[in-house]
């Protein structure tokens, strides 16, 4: 009676635990303006292998566009290339919901793919910081690449011409440990691949 009364119990706490624990989260942030100023360095912490959900500012990073990679064959093709670029976005830790400035970001790319790139089609790569599991980071990076790929959908590209892929944290634009590294690793890139 007493087994039978602890399997019982220990089933329904896997089931509250299954439905109490998958939070749907918002994709798109209400509109609130970027910070002006960068939040100072903090110097790393050991992290555990989860990373914690806990809200972070939006930092304002400043990049040069990201290149178009085109594989047109005439000169005329690749001067157009070289004058036309996709801005990567980025993200807040642990997140996977476009900010104002990302979204700004998205629109001018959307405009860019419609109007100078009417028929490339794009790879939205999902890129992770180091911080979390190789799975935890590849899911992650795959949210992000799918948030903003259905971002430039409503904004009119057509989704036939749009590809997604996530790399986690295997291919990080900045290698360094700091928060400042961490911030620019977690971003979308755009890469025309044809």
């Amino acid at each position: 009676m007493y087994s039978r009364t602890l399997g019982v119990v220990a089933l329904a706490c896997f089931a509250l635990s299954l439905v109490g624990g998958c939070a749907k989260k918002e994709m798109v942030k209400p509109d609130q303006a970027a910070p002006t100023t960068a939040a100072a360095p903090v110097s790393p912490a050991p992290q555990p292998a989860q990373p914690k959900e806990e809200p972070v500012k939006a930092q304002t990073i400043t990049e040069a566009p990201v290149a178009v990679a085109s594989q047109a064959s005439d000169t005329a093709g690749r001067a157009e290339a070289a004058e036309t670029s996709l801005e990567r976005i980025y993200f807040d830790f642990d997140a996977f919901v476009l900010s104002q400035t990302a979204r700004d970001t998205l629109s001018r790319n959307a405009e860019a793919l419609l109007k100078k790139m009417p028929n490339a089609k794009v790879s939205i790569e999902g890129h992770c910081d180091e911080r979390g599991s190789d799975e935890y980071n590849l899911a992650l990076g795959e949210k992000r690449a799918k948030t903003a790929m259905n971002y430039l959908i409503t904004l009119g590209v057509p989704a036939a011409r749009l590809s997604i892929i996530s790399y986690g944290e295997e291919k990080p634009l900045d290698p360094g440990h700091t928060e400042e590294a961490w911030a620019k690793n977690r971003r979308d890139e755009f890469v025309i691949v044809k």
